[in-house]
């Protein structure tokens, strides 16, 4: 019997079953450790409702840099931001709420690596 994969609640990635993870799979909703014990905080949920505000401001399919919603959230010490945005844009992604794109094109969000892009979706 072949399980579904799953959506990361922290980092936004999918993960797939593991065997240890047999007894209690329905309960399982971080993909490591780290992210158990990272879980989502107050910050990340500021981030996920700046990216969607800077997203419903801006013309239809205009995207914006995640940067300006590290920015939105934090004016000095941004960029300590980064990759709590990028998680934030992930979790988004996976449910269906905004598209990240790499160079103009839409990308798979668990594997983009570099610079990207987000638009509503």
């Amino acid at each position: 019997m072949t399980r579904p994969a799953k959506i990361c609640a922290s980092c936004g990635r999918r993960f797939e079953w593991r065997r240890r993870w047999r007894s209690c799979w329905d309960e399982v909703r971080y993909c490591s450790k780290r992210c158990r014990r990272r879980g989502v905080s107050e910050t990340d949920g500021l981030l996920e409702a700046a990216i969607l505000e800077l997203l419903a401001a801006r013309a239809g399919g205009a995207t914006i840099c995640p940067s300006e919603a590290a920015r939105r959230v934090a004016a000095t010490g941004w960029r300590d931001l980064m990759e709590p945005t990028r998680r934030a844009a992930r979790r988004l992604a996976a449910a269906g709420k905004l598209v990240i794109l790499q160079r103009g094109r839409q990308v798979d969000p668990a594997a983009v690596r570099g610079p990207i892009r987000l638009r509503l979706g």
